[in-house]
């Protein structure tokens, strides 16, 4: 038997296992997502669509109540208006830092759109550029509450910590391994704030920071959102993060939506299943390389921080090959062919991947890649973990140099 029929079984073997473990995980999300809507009384009307001002839009108030009940948080801002998870990052950030203050950022270089929000690239309108001190520190510093105690001056108001890796070769973070660092952030009266992307519902619980930020086109969609962010935690924080998604004195009490809540709140619904048959993908992925020798992280069956698979290819065409047919084993746009191209926000060409039902949605099966040495793809999604290992085998074909 060749390698690639070799990994290919080492990968069902994986698949096998990873929904075993993912599954019993999965019911415990559903539970509290169940009881989640529940509490908040979820009904029909709620789903119904909302114009103009949005005033008295009960539906509204009951995804932010349900949203807040799923995370363990006090409440919630759930909008359509909230274009992506750096927009909701920044709007959180713009919410509880003021002009002279200080922002540490505890795990390391930020994703590559956070670079430019905070300043650590010259860009206009930046938090630098409003007179916010913006430090860096590294995840052992960031991590290690009596080191990050250390950092915390005068003018602290904030600390960013980011679950997922971005695009570095560091492992993504689980809620206890953020619990001591956010605990010291309490007991200095400093603000933690986690960019939960591509994290929830990884674990039975979030993590428990005063706000938590993140995208509906990522987990808590379901692969139903059509687009949105979210906003959760302490409520006198979400409401100044609301003021700043509509204006001081309005906050969260206007906001329409248009087309309606309904692929919102069922999205929710759905995704920790949805979020089990991701990780159940990414482990047949991590097998699937590691056994044809290629770098990978996290290790198939490794604990996991988030649904991002690193896949380290080594070699330009063979990241090329592997993105270009996973796009034409997708189901929309598998006529595309991908090229690295120039995007806002990031200093690199980027290779994104994958043909998705709703645009650029990460927990939908793709691939996005920084055009730079290690050359690695950082993997994402897979609703439906069939679906996932049958392109994924066709990606990997196609990538392999024995093939």
């Amino acid at each position: 038997m060749d390698r690639f029929s070799l990994a290919r079984d080492k990968a069902e073997e994986a698949l096998s296992k990873g929904r075993e473990r993912s599954f019993a995980r999965a019911r415990q999300n559903a539970a509290r997502v169940r009881k989640a809507f529940q509490a908040a009384g979820v009904a029909e009307y709620d789903f119904a669509p909302s114009v103009g001002y949005g005033y008295g839009d009960r539906g509204r108030e009951s995804l932010a109540a349900v949203f807040a009940a799923a995370f363990g948080c006090e409440a919630a801002l759930v909008r359509p208006q909230i274009a992506s998870g750096t927009h909701a990052i920044a709007l959180a950030l713009w919410g509880v830092l003021q002009p002279g203050g200080e922002l540490l950022v505890a795990t390391g270089e930020p994703y590559d759109t956070m670079r430019s929000v905070l300043g650590l690239r010259p860009t206009p309108r930046s938090f630098r550029e409003w007179g916010i001190e913006v430090r860096v520190l590294s995840m052992a510093e960031g991590l290690d509450p009596r080191t990050l105690k250390a950092q915390f001056r005068p003018g602290t108001q904030a600390v960013l910590f980011q679950r997922s890796r971005g695009y570095a070769r560091r492992p993504a973070l689980r809620p206890e391994q953020l619990d001591p660092a956010l605990a010291a952030c309490r007991e200095a009266g400093i603000v933690s704030v986690v960019d939960n992307c591509y994290g929830e519902f990884v674990d039975v619980r979030e993590p428990a920071a005063d706000l938590l930020v993140g995208s509906l086109t990522k987990n808590p969609g379901g692969g139903l959102a059509p687009g949105g962010g979210y906003v959760a935690g302490r409520r006198e924080l979400v409401d100044a993060v609301a003021d700043r998604v509509t204006a001081p004195g309005l906050g969260a009490d206007v906001g329409a939506f248009p087309d309606g809540k309904r692929s919102l709140f069922q999205g929710l619904y759905l995704a920790p299943q949805a979020v089990a048959e991701a990780l159940a993908s990414a482990d047949y992925a991590a097998a699937f390389g590691q056994a044809l020798g290629w770098h990978v992280d996290p290790q198939p069956g490794a604990a996991r921080g988030d649904i991002v698979q690193l896949i380290g290819f080594g070699d330009r065409d063979r990241l090329l090959r592997f993105a270009q047919a996973l796009q034409a084993a997708s189901p929309v746009d598998s006529r595309a062919r991908p090229e690295p191209e120039e995007l806002p926000g990031y200093p690199d060409p980027v290779l994104m991947a994958g043909g998705t039902f709703i645009s650029g949605a990460s927990l939908e099966l793709s691939i996005d890649a920084p055009m730079r040495p290690p050359w690695d793809g950082y993997l994402q999604g897979g609703i439906s973990a069939a679906y996932a290992a049958d392109a994924l085998g066709e990606a990997f074909r196609a990538a392999c140099d024995e093939a």
